[in-house]
Parts: C-alpha cells; sequence; structure tokens
C-alpha cells in the first residue's frame, strides 16, 4: 500500500492516524480528505460562501413543490394544499431557507425563527421540502450555540413534530412518519455535537502542545543557566585561585625586591596589579554567567577609550616606549565599539609585548571620522621576530573577530618598509550611536 499522505486539522504536515490509512488509499475518499484542509481555509477567509450555498440549496429543493403544490406528503396522502396560493408556498420556503445565513452568527434564533415557521406551514397541511431548514438548525446549534439552548431547541422540535403528525397536518403513516422525522433531528443533533466535541478534542491538544513546548523551552533555559553556573564556579576555582596565589607571590617577591633595594620591585608590583585587574574583570565576566545575577548594577563598567591611558601606562612600565595619538571626537562613540576599540589595542600590544624582542617601539592611533574608528599599532620589532604566526594566534583571531561585529575590515602583517608589525583596524560607526 502506498505511503499515506500528511495531512492535519490545520493543514499542517502530519501523520494521518493508522485507522484512516485505508480511506486515505482510497482514490475518492483519500481526494476528499486530502481537500478538507482547503476547504476550511477557503471557508476561515470567506465564511459567506458557505453560507450562502446552504440557503441557495435548500430553497432549491422546495423547487419541485412549488411547480407541483397537489404532490402527497412524504408519509402518504397528507391535506390537499390546492387552496394554499403558490405565493404563500414560495414565501413559507423563503421563510425557512434565508435565515439559514446567520445560522453560525446566531444559531439559537435561527432556530427560533424556522421553527415558528414550520409550525405555521404545518398548520395549514403543507409539507414542503425545505422543512429540512429546521435539521440544518439544529445541526448548526449543536455545533455553535449554547448546550442549554440545544435541550430547549430538541425539545420544542419533539413536541412540533408530533403535534403536526397528529393534529395539525395528518397523514396516512402518522407512527412512520413521527418515527423518521425524530430519526432525523436526532440523526443532526447527533453529527453536530460529535463535531463539537471533535473541535473541542483538537483545541485540547493543540492547547496541551503549545504548553509543553512552553515547558520545554522553560527546560532548557534552566538547564542552561545552571550549567553556566556551573561553569562559572568552576573557573573561578580554577582561574580564581590560581591568579590569586600569583598575585600574592608577586606581591611578596615585590616587598622582598624593595628591602633588598633590587630594581626588579617596580616589576613585580606591576604584575601584582595586572593579576588584580585580570581578577576583577574574570570576576565580571563570571557574574554574567551566574543564574542569580541579572542587575545590571553587580557588574562594572566595561573599560573604554578614557581607561587606554591606563594601558599605555601598564605597557610602558614593561619595558615597551609607546605614543598614542588620538583624532576626532571620541566620545562621542557608543560603550560598545569603545570597548572593541579597547580590547583591540590591548590585543595588539600584547602580541608586541610577546613577539617585538628588546629595544622595539610601538605607535597607536585612535582616528575618527564621521562614519569610521580606525586603530592602528604598529611597532617596530625586529625583522627576525617580524612575521608572527601569520593571524593564527589568539589574539590575533580575536581582533578580527571583534572587528566583524561593527563590519569592520582588519590589516595584519609587515608594514610597507618591512620591519615591525602593524594592525591596522577600520570600524564602522552605527549611525546613531553616541556616548549618553
Amino acid at each position: 500500500m502506498t505511503p499515506a499522505p500528511e495531512t492535519s486539522a490545520r493543514g499542517t504536515a502530519t501523520a494521518p492516524s493508522p485507522g484512516l490509512a485505508d480511506a486515505w488509499a482510497h482514490p475518492l475518499l483519500g481526494r476528499m480528505l486530502r481537500g478538507r484542509s482547503a476547504r476550511r481555509r477557503l471557508d476561515q477567509r470567506h465564511p459567506w460562501l458557505l453560507d450562502t450555498a446552504v440557503v441557495l440549496v435548500v430553497f432549491l429543493l422546495s423547487l419541485p413543490d412549488l411547480l407541483s403544490p397537489d404532490r402527497d406528503g412524504p408519509f402518504g396522502d397528507a391535506m390537499d394544499r390546492s387552496h394554499v396560493p403558490t405565493a404563500v408556498l414560495i414565501a413559507f420556503a423563503v421563510a425557512l431557507a434565508v435565515p439559514l445565513w446567520w445560522r453560525r452568527r446566531n444559531p439559537a434564533v435561527t432556530y427560533g425563527v424556522i421553527a415558528a415557521v414550520l409550525l405555521a406551514q404545518w398548520s395549514l397541511g403543507v409539507w414542503q421540502q425545505t422543512g429540512m431548514a429546521a435539521l440544518v438548525a439544529l445541526y448548526s446549534l449543536a455545533l455553535h450555540g449554547s448546550l442549554p439552548a440545544l435541550s430547549w431547541a430538541a425539545a420544542v422540535t419533539a413536541a412540533e413534530m408530533t403535534l403536526a403528525v397528529w393534529l395539525l397536518a395528518p397523514i396516512e403513516h402518522p407512527f412512520l412518519g413521527l418515527f423518521f422525522l425524530l430519526g432525523t433531528a436526532t440523526a443532526a443533533v447527533a453529527i453536530g455535537l460529535t463535531l463539537r466535541i471533535r473541535r473541542l478534542y483538537l483545541a485540547a491538544l493543540e492547547d496541551r502542545a503549545t504548553r509543553l513546548e512552553v515547558e520545554h523551552d522553560q527546560r532548557v533555559r534552566l538547564t542552561t543557566a545552571a550549567e553556566r553556573t556551573r561553569i562559572a564556579h568552576e573557573m573561578h576555582d580554577i582561574v580564581g585561585h590560581n591568579l590569586s596565589v600569583m598575585v600574592s607571590l608577586a606581591d611578596g617577591a615585590a616587598t622582598l625586591a624593595t628591602n633588598r633595594g633590587e630594581t626588579s620591585a617596580d616589576a613585580l608590583r606591576i604584575l601584582a596589579d595586572t593579576g588584580r585587574q585580570a581578577m576583577s574583570e574574570l570576576r565580571r565576566v563570571l557574574g554574567v554567567l551566574r543564574a542569580d545575577q541579572h542587575e545590571e548594577q553587580l557588574l562594572g563598567p566595561q573599560p573604554g577609550i578614557h581607561d587606554l591611558d591606563a594601558l599605555l601606562a601598564r605597557v610602558r612600565a614593561a619595558g615597551l616606549p609607546v605614543t598614542y595619538r588620538t583624532t576626532g571626537d571620541l566620545d562621542t562613540l557608543g560603550s560598545g565599539i569603545q570597548l572593541t576599540v579597547y580590547r583591540i589595542v590591548q590585543e595588539a600590544l600584547t602580541n608586541t609585548l610577546k613577539h617585538a624582542g628588546p629595544d622595539a617601539t610601538a605607535d597607536v592611533t585612535v582616528a575618527k571620522d564621521t562614519a569610521a574608528v580606525r586603530v592602528r599599532v604598529a611597532d617596530t620589532g625586529a625583522p627576525e621576530v617580524g612575521a608572527r604566526s601569520g593571524g593564527a594566534g589568539h589574539g590575533l583571531v580575536g581582533i578580527r573577530q571583534r572587528a566583524a561585529m561593527y563590519g569592520g575590515t582588519v590589516t595584519l602583517g609587515p608594514p610597507a618598509g618591512g620591519r615591525g608589525w602593524l594592525v591596522d583596524v577600520m570600524l564602522d560607526v552605527p549611525p546613531g550611536v553616541h556616548q549618553p
């Protein structure tokens, strides 16, 4: 058997139940089932089309009665209708069919109007095929209306049909007629209630699926937060502990060097201060990972353009002469792009300290114009150490990644003279960005 196509109540692609597999494979039933979702979407977009079609079908069923008013009733001989003018029959047919146009918007009122017209028609001894409008109204009330109104409508229908068969329009076989009339009315109510229960069941399934999806997302977020907190604790325990030991040792060595009058005391103090700054930034970054810290005021400010002076002072104290120039109003830059500039300069100078060798110098330039910021860090490293990893180091990769966030371009390599190393980054300034 060929695989069954996929459908669902809303036209999305889900597999049909196993019990419907044979129906899907049937050429006629399968086509009807596959077109069900398309018909439902059409009805949702243009509900008046189906309502108008129902009205026309019910009215067309009355044409045989209108063209031949002397026809017998549906259950044998009925009262003679020759005394009823054709215009009255047409009026009854119209009065029974037209209210069906509002059967979904106001089913209780629609049934009440049709029941009243039907009672008046039967009181004249007239049976017409448009009487099936009462069945359509009952079906619509069971599907769209309130259940108390449906109970009253069912009782009224049973009483009205009994009254019509035995008193208003006596027929040849009253027991048979009453049986079929009540049977068709019961079938209309049963079909409406079945479809109503099915819609409620599908709505409950959709609501459950939605709630399960929300709960799944919540579990994922909770798991992610717990994992981030665990990672933050581990990083703090490992990196933080080691940094604390290094800072303590540097402080002790600096004190010892000072007491002995050694020149390495200043370098050791710079080492200790750098370690403390690294610990401070580590705590700030790990604070973002902790699930129990959501307030921005718990985080320290990120470094910016003004913090470059302190960075350059530490680099100079480490033995690398650095010149620093700026062009343009850098204070108008936003905090995000200021952080990017700071990190690019920091990474470039770290690379210089590692690879430039002794007697090297560095030149830092930060220039801003209307739509871009240019960061240029050049050093005068020795020729034999000028070719530095071709950009494969983590610091140089970080420069490229930070520049990519602002659509920047990065130039890395020896300058035109061939001596030293050049980091040249051009960043796009987002429109409207300014420092508050």
